[in-house]
């Protein structure tokens, strides 16, 4: 499966979130990952439709997370950047070409479809049971537990 660019983005910028004192200007989460403002905007905005962020209106404004790092999913963030929609969508290719089945032979969903829809629920289990907060103490632990320090002073000094 292949998630856009925008889904790492948007983990990250989670993850700082849920490091931050106070709302943090969009042009500082730009600046910290390194991506145009105008492109993490989007990716702001779909966390934001979604409920994962909220923009804080005024000279200190900027996003916050709307509740608790640990109650925001991976999948909660990929689906807000990506879509809900499953990986495989069935075709019925097995009713083509010359050993085509009738559409009548084809009222259970095919081998192919089974596994696919088999891998899919895996995956969302998979990414369910991941939340930000266990993201940021994995993302610490593999700095030798400097990263979520530093990336707090930073947010937090403004620089």
């Amino acid at each position: 499966m292949k998630m856009s660019v925008g889904v790492e983005l948007a983990m990250h910028c989670c993850v700082s979130l849920g490091q931050a004192l106070a709302p943090v200007p969009a042009a500082r989460l730009s600046e910290l990952h390194n991506v145009p403002a105008a492109y993490l905007a989007k990716h702001l905005q779909a966390l934001s439709r979604a409920g994962i962020v909220r923009s804080v209106p005024g000279p200190t404004g900027g996003y916050v997370l709307t509740r608790a790092a640990a109650s925001i999913t991976m999948l909660q963030v990929v689906e807000a950047v990506d879509g809900a929609e499953p990986a495989f969508r069935c075709t019925e290719i097995r009713q083509n070409g010359p050993l085509g089945l009738p559409a009548k032979s084809c009222r259970t969903r095919c081998a192919v479809m089974r596994a696919m829809t088999a891998a899919d629920a895996a995956w969302r289990t998979a990414l369910t049971a991941v939340t930000i907060a266990d993201l940021a103490a994995s993302i610490d632990a593999d700095s030798g537990d400097t990263a979520l320090g530093e990336l707090r002073e930073w947010l937090n000094a403004g620089g």
